[in-house]
């Protein structure tokens, strides 16, 4: 279900009262379909990465290359960071949030030695999601006293840049990458606790699931908006906006998230998220709803924790969250602030400027 029909049937359940039961994070959330399989959970997560590394790769990087090339050395080039960079410094900033969840980038052919395979089972699924990449490679482990659920995912070479820039590269192991060949992996660990038993059916807590995902969106919103579109703003290299698309431009941040979400629904995973705001330019990003509205007004007051509820489709139960979304440089204020559609005009740094609905189906 894409994401309009998904808004749209939202407004009509909520016009009609079939189901809404909105809470606050932190009140009890289990649905009768408890949890999400941990298998799922790492495929949601891993379609987040992947889309997002994908509009970087196709509507940033190949786009603009004409025009700003992506180099290694991008802060001294004053050009675009690599495909790679973009995934590696988005995933350091989650990473370092210490949720739990943690994902990197990997390979068998590394230009970077720190991006090699750290133990046997990292290798040994590499190596098969070369062979049978239409799967990721997953296994259980203990590390220390927790256990973790990992799972690796093939790293594709997506346009024809990914592959020419790594076979010309003078420290690449390997010179003979073509579109569309798996050039690494993304390993994806999600912690199982202490006091785990191994049973065939393990679940993640839904809300824990939405924090995972939270956490890769805003990474990426942070990396380009404070790494691209801010630093080579300052630089009057290139600028971002809204009519990206005619004029050779940068996308906005929100732009670039938006895009993010098209690609991931293209999983066909019934997994969704869209910017939101009580203060949108475009009418077609307020709340469909009074639980978007209910959780707007709930993450501008107490932005440290998402609002959280379900709701029904016909036969389908789908678990709801709504987060903050923060101006994370000066430049989105700016460019809201004198935007001559925009019905607030106050925003200051690192306010709560809207918020990202993330909906996860329950069945």
């Amino acid at each position: 279900m894409n994401s309009f029909h998904f808004r749209a049937v939202t407004i009509l359940l909520s016009a009609f009262s079939i189901l809404s039961l909105p809470q606050p994070a932190g009140a009890s959330s289990q649905h009768p379909a408890t949890g999400i399989p941990v298998r799922l959970a790492a495929d949601y997560v891993h379609a987040v990465i992947e889309a997002g590394r994908t509009t970087y790769s196709k509507a940033i990087v190949d786009r603009l290359h004409q025009k700003l090339k992506a180099t290694e050395n991008w802060r001294q080039d004053r050009t675009l960071l690599l495909p790679a960079q973009f995934l590696l410094n988005s995933s350091k900033i989650s990473n370092e949030r210490g949720i739990g969840m943690r994902y990197r980038l990997m390979s068998l052919w590394p230009i970077n030695p720190k991006n090699s395979p750290q133990t046997k089972n990292e290798k040994l699924g590499l190596e098969e999601v070369v062979r049978n990449p239409d799967k990721p490679f997953t296994w259980i482990v203990q590390r220390e006293d927790m256990w973790y659920y990992e799972a690796i995912y093939p790293d594709r070479a997506v346009t024809e840049t990914c592959a020419s820039c790594h076979n010309s590269h003078a420290k690449s192991p390997k010179t003979d990458f073509k579109k569309g060949d798996v050039m690494g992996g993304i390993v994806i660990d999600l912690p199982l606790g202490k006091r785990f038993s191994k049973t065939a059916d393990i679940r993640i807590p839904p809300e824990v699931v939405t924090d995972y995902i939270f956490s890769v969106l805003e990474s990426d919103r942070t990396v380009y908006a404070k790494n691209i579109v801010e630093r080579l703003g300052k630089q009057n290299i290139i600028q971002a906006r809204e009519d990206w698309q005619t004029t050779n431009a940068l996308m906005l941040p929100a732009q670039f998230l938006m895009h993010t979400s098209d690609r991931m629904r293209e999983k066909n995973l019934d997994l969704d998220f869209e910017l939101i705001s009580l203060w949108p330019i475009n009418p077609d990003h307020g709340p469909s709803g009074e639980f978007e509205r209910t959780g707007l007004e709930a993450v501008a007051i107490h932005p440290i924790r998402p609002y959280i509820g379900h709701i029904q489709v016909g036969r389908k139960h789908f678990f709801q969250a709504v987060y903050p979304d923060r101006a994370v440089t000066p430049a989105c204020v700016t460019c809201h602030n004198a935007h001559p559609k925009s019905p607030k005009r106050d925003f200051k740094l690192h306010d709560v400027m809207g918020g990202f609905v993330i909906t996860l189906p329950l069945n």
